[in-house]
C-alpha cells in the first residue's frame, strides 16, 4: 500500500514553524482578548478531506452532484446553532465575521443609508462603519460610543443621536468595551425610529451561552458572529436572523424573499462562491461542544478570571477604562503615564505576556500608539487557569508596567518564570 508522506516529511519547513508557535504558545501567556483555542475535534474536522469539495449553493439546491453527505454536514451546523443560540433563521457559509457583516448590509440596506455604529477607536469594529473600510465608503456612519469619563455608554445620549439622525440600521457590538451591553435599550431606541437592529457578538458568544451576558437574539432582527474567538470553532462566520423582516413593506415593497431569504442571497450569490465544508465541519463540532455543561462553566470561568485580573490591577494602583469589566477583556489605560500603549504592549510581549495596544475612551494619542493595552482572558482560561492564577498574571504585569524604561533588565527573568508558570497548564488541541 502506498505511504503518503506526513507534513514532517514533505514540508519540514512548514512544519517547524508550526512547532516553533506550538512551542511559543505553550510558554508565554496569550491575552489577545479575540483568541482561544479550538479543540483537537475541531482542527480534525478542518483538517479532513472535505477540504476537497466544491459545493456552490445551499442544502438541497447546489450546483454540482454528489452532494448528500455534505448537505448533512452544512444541515447539522445550521441546526446546532439553531438550538445553540435559539435563533429562527442560521447561515453558517461566510468565510469569516466581516464578510458576515457585509452580507447584512447587502441584505437590509442601500447604498448611501445611515448607519449608528462605534468607530474603531471608541472601541467598535471596521465593519460597523470605518471610514477605511467598506461600511464608511458605502454607507454613512453615525458615531456612538461610551462616555470618555465613565467608559459606560450613556443611553439617553445614544437615543438622542439616534432620533435626530434616523438612521436605517444600528450596530451593538465592539471589540474593546469591557460592560455588559443592555439589547434591550437599544431595542427600544431602534423601534422608536424604524431601525433595524443588529448585534455583532464576535466578541462575546461564549459568555452570553454560559448566561455571564445579555442575549442579544430576542431583541434584535439579525445578530452575526464568528465561530473562532472564545467560541473556539475554526475561523469563519455565521449569522443568526429572524424569519420575517418587520420593515418589509417599508424598506423593501418590492422584495419577494423576507429577511431569512435576503440574507442568504446576499451571502450566496451576492458576495461568496462555493463554502468551506470542511470549515463548516468544524464549526459544527464547536457548536456541539459549545453545548456542553463544560463549555458554560468555561463561559463562567472566563468572567471570573477577567474580574479577578481587573481586581487586582486595580488593587495595585492600575487605571483600568470604565474601572473594570463584567466580560472577558479589561483596558489598561495609560493616558496619565509617560508612554504609550503601543511600548507597554511591547514590553509585556518580551516578557511573555501577548496582548494588544488598544484606544482608550478619550484617548489623546494616536490610534497608531495608543493609551491602552487590551487582556483577555479566554485563551488562559480554555488551558486551566483560575482567579487565583490571574492574581500571579498580575503580578507579572504589573512589574512589567513598572519597570517599561529598562524592561531589558528585567524581561528575561519574567520571560523565564512564566514559562515555568504554564508547564502546570495545557493547550486543547495539542496532543503529546
Amino acid at each position: 500500500m502506498e505511504r503518503y508522506p506526513n507534513l514532517k516529511e514533505s514540508d519540514p519547513e512548514i512544519y517547524s514553524l508550526i512547532q516553533k508557535e506550538s512551542e511559543y504558545e505553550s510558554t508565554t501567556l496569550k491575552m489577545i482578548a479575540s483568541e482561544s483555542y479550538a479543540s483537537y475535534s475541531v482542527l480534525e474536522a478542518c483538517g479532513s478531506m472535505l477540504t476537497d469539495k466544491y459545493a456552490e449553493g445551499y442544502p438541497g439546491s447546489r450546483y454540482y452532484e454528489g452532494n448528500e453527505f455534505v448537505d448533512c454536514v452544512e444541515n447539522l451546523a445550521i441546526d446546532r446553532a439553531k438550538v445553540l443560540f435559539g435563533a429562527e433563521h442560521v447561515n453558517v457559509q461566510p468565510y469569516s465575521g466581516s464578510p458576515a457583516n457585509q452580507a447584512v448590509y447587502r441584505a437590509l440596506l442601500k447604498i448611501g443609508d445611515k448607519v449608528m455604529g462605534m468607530p474603531v477607536p471608541a472601541g467598535g469594529h471596521l465593519t460597523h462603519g470605518w471610514k477605511v473600510n467598506f461600511s464608511g465608503m458605502d454607507y454613512v456612519q453615525i458615531p456612538y460610543g461610551p462616555d470618555p469619563t465613565t467608559g459606560h455608554f450613556d443611553m439617553n445620549l445614544i437615543r438622542e443621536t439616534a432620533k435626530r439622525e434616523r438612521p436605517r440600521m444600528i450596530w451593538v457590538g465592539a471589540t474593546a468595551y469591557p460592560h455588559k451591553i443592555e439589547y434591550k435599550d437599544f431595542a427600544e431606541i431602534a423601534n422608536e425610529i424604524d431601525a433595524y437592529l443588529v448585534a455583532d457578538i464576535s466578541h462575546i458568544n461564549a459568555i452570553i451561552i454560559a448566561g455571564m451576558h445579555p442575549d442579544p437574539v430576542p431583541c434584535c432582527d439579525v445578530v452575526t458572529s464568528t465561530s473562532h474567538k472564545m467560541l473556539r470553532g475554526p475561523r469563519a462566520g455565521f449569522i443568526l436572523s429572524k424569519l420575517e423582516d418587520r420593515f418589509q413593506k417599508k424598506y423593501h415593497p418590492d422584495d419577494k424573499w423576507g429577511l431569512a431569504k435576503r440574507i442568504d442571497r446576499a451571502v450566496f450569490p451576492g458576495l461568496q462562491g462555493g463554502p468551506h465544508l470542511h470549515i463548516i465541519a468544524g464549526m459544527a463540532v464547536a457548536f456541539k461542544e459549545a453545548m456542553s455543561d463544560d463549555f458554560k462553566k468555561y463561559g463562567v470561568q472566563i468572567v471570573r478570571n477577567a474580574k479577578s485580573l481587573a481586581e487586582s490591577l486595580l488593587g495595585k494602583g492600575w487605571k483600568l477604562a470604565g474601572n473594570g469589566t463584567d466580560t472577558h477583556l479589561l483596558i489598561l489605560d495609560f493616558r496619565d503615564k509617560d508612554f504609550t500603549g503601543k511600548e507597554a504592549a511591547a514590553a509585556l510581549a518580551k516578557s511573555g505576556i501577548i496582548a494588544n495596544f488598544n484606544m482608550v475612551p478619550g484617548d489623546h494619542r494616536s490610534p497608531f500608539v495608543t493609551s491602552g493595552v487590551r487582556l483577555g482572558t479566554p485563551s488562559l482560561t480554555a488551558m486551566g487557569m483560575k482567579e487565583v492564577d490571574m492574581i500571579k498574571v498580575a503580578n507579572w504585569i504589573d512589574r512589567v508596567c513598572r519597570n517599561i524604561k529598562n524592561i531589558d533588565d528585567h524581561a528575561e527573568n519574567i520571560k523565564n518564570e512564566i514559562a515555568d508558570f504554564c508547564k502546570n497548564f495545557k493547550i486543547p488541541g495539542i496532543r503529546e
